[in-house]
């Protein structure tokens, strides 16, 4: 058993948890300024409530994941990246403390809906611009990092940023189509339509970025016989975005929320060809940044009865709090 790639694919899996699980109540949080005060904004706040602060899980375990399995590559990326960081951390904060104060200080109610809609969209913005930073490589000193504070900030970065803000707004939109009904759930499948065609256009955008970035990339995506295979995502993706437009049309209210979860389902999967096997692009291998094979046997033991605890408890609040969000505000 390949350990290093194990560990790759488990933290891999609870990236994606968290993009899937978060993202959507980010993105109700960056749709909240539109949406009309009063009920239709508790409406909404309602609807992720009983699930956000553990959906929040999976961040916890990529990050402490991160550092147990890949040290080096923890103390590289971490320098590297420290402003996007500690803004959607802080962020975090802010939104998670609007939700308790939002309803028991109603004086400030538009301080608090504005500290959670802030909150998501520097959240989201940030985690963009980590990832971007990320893919367009990291200075590399030896073993640690080599390059400047500002190095995170580029054109390429700032795209990725605004492309997951679209993106969460996009899961935030078909999420309040099927916890909301009437004149919320029509904003919200216009929102879908609109948010639907402008992440198409950014995956599109960043997928024709990306391969140019490094020369590992392009090959990965375009060398002989590797193309084969990988002009089968663009493809799954295009089939995707025709179904997603197809089932906001006939207005079903769950098949676009699965549609878009595929849409970021197979940018994952893009992301992982390009990187693979790098934890650093173009710098580290996961096999050169891993943890000694005794720390990683431990560790897997542990996930193995985590990970599947995880995944019952949130089955369940998900299984509790299914169905529509009234217009009172509650389940």
């Amino acid at each position: 058993m390949d350990l290093p790639v194990l560990w790759a694919f488990i933290l891999a899996f609870a990236v994606f948890a968290y993009v899937v699980l978060d993202g959507f109540d980010l993105g109700v949080g960056i749709l909240f300024p539109t949406l009309e005060a009063g009920s239709q904004r508790s409406q909404a706040m309602n609807s992720v409530a009983p699930v956000w602060d553990g959906n929040e899980t999976w961040l916890i375990m990529g990050g402490g994941g991160l550092m147990a399995a890949f040290p080096l590559a923890y103390a590289i990326i971490m320098p590297a990246l420290y402003a996007p960081i500690i803004a959607m951390l802080l962020a975090l904060v802010f939104r998670g403390v609007a939700f308790e104060f939002r309803w028991r200080d109603p004086a400030h109610e538009w301080f608090w809906d504005m500290s959670f809609a802030g909150g998501s969209l520097v959240a989201a913005f940030a985690q963009g611009v980590t990832l971007g930073a990320l893919l367009q490589g990291i200075n590399v000193d030896g073993r640690a990092y080599g390059g400047g504070w500002w190095d995170w900030l580029s054109p390429f970065s700032l795209l990725t940023g605004v492309s997951l803000v679209i993106g969460y707004a996009l899961l935030g939109s078909t999420w309040l189509i099927m916890k909301t009904e009437g004149a919320l759930q029509d904003k919200a499948f216009y929102y879908a339509k609109t948010c639907g065609l402008a992440t198409v256009a950014c995956v599109a955008a960043v997928s024709l970025a990306t391969p140019f970035l490094e020369e590992a990339f392009y090959e990965r995506w375009f060398a002989w016989p590797n193309i084969l295979f990988t002009a089968q995502v663009p493809l799954l993706v295009t089939i995707a975005a025709a179904a997603y437009f197809y089932s906001l049309h006939r207005r079903w209210e769950i098949f676009p929320f699965l549609l878009a979860l595929g849409l970021f389902a197979l940018s994952m999967l893009g992301l992982g060809i390009s990187v693979f096997p790098d934890v650093i692009p173009g710098r580290i291998t996961i096999h050169e940044a891993a943890s000694p094979e005794s720390s990683l046997i431990f560790m897997l033991v542990g996930a193995g009865i985590l990970i599947p605890i995880i995944l019952a408890y949130t089955a369940y609040s998900y299984w509790v709090f299914r169905g529509k969000v009234g217009h009172e505000g509650y389940h």
